[in-house]
């Protein structure tokens, strides 16, 4: 059933970090009530992810009489949380304030881009904009291009819905063990921060240039970066360790001084000139034959779907069936406490009526 079986949350819908927690949060045993606005727009099928396992409700949020009945809903949860700029909840009846005061215990986690405070907290924003001010986007991508997106995963889902999820299990923590309840204001600005740490460690000891593709984790080492092979597919390469590196040469058929001493930064581009040549002359699957149960720390880059068709993956159940869809499993995964997906994304609404009458809240608001 999950770690959080019994946990009960409230989730006000949005888009992208905040869904994504509520999906963690379910995925762990958690009931998510997911409330959306009756006339909510974008994606509303079982393809959407981030609302498996959820339960739907709709409502009015700016009819008082609604605030009124979500508040009696609010006092039989343990966690609140919403992803509208600072100061929507409050304008609704039911910020923080308002909701405690009906149930002391009460988590209430805040998701933003920006934090509930500071010079650009009411500000509009993006991933890439919350990245751009952590150092973060500025250290990716190659130093003769610009600085490269690494999709939404490092401010919204990393620094974002994965923060605030550790946020509210942090605190619920607490609140079990107290009884009292706190907000949780989780920023993807700070989460980025956060992700950027050891960076900024690195930088501080003199061990990290703030340069693109100046450093051993960033694309500049011969032995760190990918690599494109005879046939248009490429080969992702992290042999830093000796060891590693060693078998690394072996398999390339390199037998070269100057790749004697491989943390030597000064000949780190010429080397890379030997290593890409050596690699076109191989299909990526030729290449993974090759490394195939070394310590080389060689990998094929996949695709999505040669992600779910993958053996390791396939022996691991990385990826679940369910109704059709085939996506990625819970994780992490317990010894004693079974995680599963137990259906997908519902139509919103769908759950108006069990949960009006569960909670004993008036169906006319709810539709």
């Amino acid at each position: 059933m999950g770690p959080l079986h019994g946990i009960k949350v409230l989730e006000f819908s949005g888009i992208g970090p905040g869904p994504y927690c509520g999906m963690i949060l379910a995925d762990l045993g958690a009931e998510v009530i997911r409330l959306s606005r009756k006339d909510q727009t974008g994606i509303d099928n079982k393809f959407d992810i981030h609302n498996r396992s959820k339960l739907s409700i709709t409502a009015d949020l700016k009819n008082p009489d609604t605030t009124h009945e979500i508040l009696k809903l609010i006092e039989s949860v343990d966690v609140v949380f919403e992803g509208f700029r600072p100061g929507v909840m409050e304008k609704l009846g039911l910020g923080p304030e308002e909701c405690l005061s009906v149930n002391k215990s009460l988590i209430y986690g805040r998701m933003t881009g920006w934090g509930q405070d500071g010079p650009m907290s009411k500000q509009a924003g993006h991933d890439i904009n919350y990245i751009s001010l952590s150092g973060a986007l500025h250290s990716m991508g190659r130093s003769s291009e610009n600085p490269q997106a690494p999709l939404n995963l490092v401010g919204d889902y990393g620094g974002g819905g994965a923060q605030l999820a550790i946020g509210i299990l942090s605190a619920l923590i607490g609140s079990i063990k107290t009884g009292k309840g706190q907000v949780v204001d989780a920023a993807m600005i700070d989460g980025s921060l956060s992700l950027m740490s050891f960076f900024y460690s690195l930088k501080e000891m003199g061990h990290w240039e703030d340069k693109r593709e100046s450093n051993l984790l960033d694309g500049a080492a011969h032995f760190y970066d990918t690599y494109k092979c005879s046939d248009g597919k490429f080969l992702a390469i992290g042999s830093i360790e000796p060891q590693f590196y060693a078998i690394l040469l072996d398999k390339l058929m390199i037998d070269d001084d100057r790749f004697n001493n491989h943390m030597d930064k000064s000949k780190w581009s010429e080397l890379k000139q030997v290593i890409t040549k050596n690699i076109l002359q191989k299909t990526r699957d030729e290449w993974v034959e090759i490394f195939k149960g070394t310590d080389s720390c060689v990998t094929p880059v996949l695709d999505m779907t040669e992600a779910k068709l993958n053996d390791h993956n396939l022996a691991r159940g990385a990826f679940i069936d369910i109704d059709g869809f085939v996506q990625p499993a819970p994780s992490p995964r317990f010894s004693e406490d079974l995680v599963e997906v137990r259906h997908n994304a519902k139509k919103i609404g769908s759950n108006n009526l069990d949960i009006c009458s569960r909670f004993n809240l008036n169906p006319d608001c709810f539709n």
